[in-house]
């Protein structure tokens, strides 16, 4: 998956209205409202076309980041919590929403896409974009793209890519935090006798705290995939490479949520419930608690 030559962002236009994604050049757009709406979808639809013209695997991408990548990162998130994540499961699903919303953003607006140009591309646009690291003399894909780049311009994709996924960390990390927080705060309106195990994280402190997992662990583990999928792809099957990125890509998804709360428990976002009770039960079996109970 490398960094669309065309703007990214799902809507870049070729210097003039829908043209790049509402439909061929030579079509006619009409004033009723009816044509409005459909022009809207084709845009939508044309996005994703764009993107699958130029890597026929996007979609199979995206479903395993959507379904297996999104689960394997819940599934190591939970694994990086005491007992299980069984007196966070707030935390949990906060992870759960922003992952989903990080995945599908970082599949769409990375990748590919054919036939569109940046000409009129608006700030998000250009931001996915590559244009901007070709500018620079930089690979505009992944750092370890073909070509005679010296190590200060792939240094730089690296750099520019972390500042993207930051971004995107951060957003998604509003927005999930804000609605796990949200429908905790329904659930204690609606049952009184309810009391959470967890103080509700802050919004800006948990989505500053993906932006930076996002722009430093994820950036790296999308650099390395990259690196692996551009050696690997020609010289296997598509039912190799199919099995071989599915694998890979589960790993790195359980290895992200595992990070994610390593961070967070850093960063002190986090304030669990279920650490205070894995402190408590190691101080009741420590040294001191079996030489208090022998002496009994």
């Amino acid at each position: 998956m490398q960094v669309s030559t065309t703007g990214g962002g799902g809507g870049t236009t070729g210097g003039g209205g829908a043209k790049g994604f509402g439909g061929d050049g030579d079509e006619e757009a009409g004033d009723g409202s009816d044509e409005s709406e459909k022009e809207g979808i084709l845009l939508r639809w044309k996005g994703w076309r764009e993107r699958v013209a130029a890597d026929p695997s996007f979609p199979y991408k995206v479903f395993i980041e959507q379904v297996i990548g999104v689960g394997a990162a819940v599934v190591g998130d939970m694994s990086s919590r005491p007992y299980w994540g069984l007196y966070e499961l707030d935390f949990v699903f906060s992870t759960l929403v922003v992952g989903s919303i990080v995945n599908f953003s970082l599949m769409y607006f990375l990748a590919p896409t054919v036939g569109a140009s940046a000409v009129g591309a608006n700030l998000l646009q250009k931001l996915f974009s590559e244009q901007t690291l070709q500018a620079l003399g930089a690979p505009g894909g992944h750092m370890f793209q073909p070509g005679a780049f010296p190590l200060t311009k792939r240094l730089l994709n690296l750099g520019y890519k972390g500042l993207v996924f930051a971004v995107v960390g951060f957003a998604a990390g509003i927005v999930g935090t804000a609605t796990s927080n949200g429908l905790l705060a329904v659930r204690q309106a609606l049952d009184k006798n309810f009391e959470s195990q967890n103080e509700a994280p802050d919004v800006l402190l948990n989505a500053g705290t993906w932006a930076t997992h996002m722009g430093i662990s994820s950036n790296i583990r999308y650099q390395i995939l990259n690196g692996i999928d551009m050696v690997v792809q020609p010289r296997l099957g598509p039912g190799g490479f199919k099995v071989l990125t599915s694998l890979l890509r589960t790993a790195n998804n359980i290895l992200g949520g595992i990070s994610f709360v390593v961070l967070a428990k850093v960063f002190g976002v986090q304030s669990s419930a279920g650490d205070q009770k894995k402190s408590t039960a190691k101080a009741s079996s420590g040294p001191v608690a079996a030489l208090t109970a022998a002496t009994k």
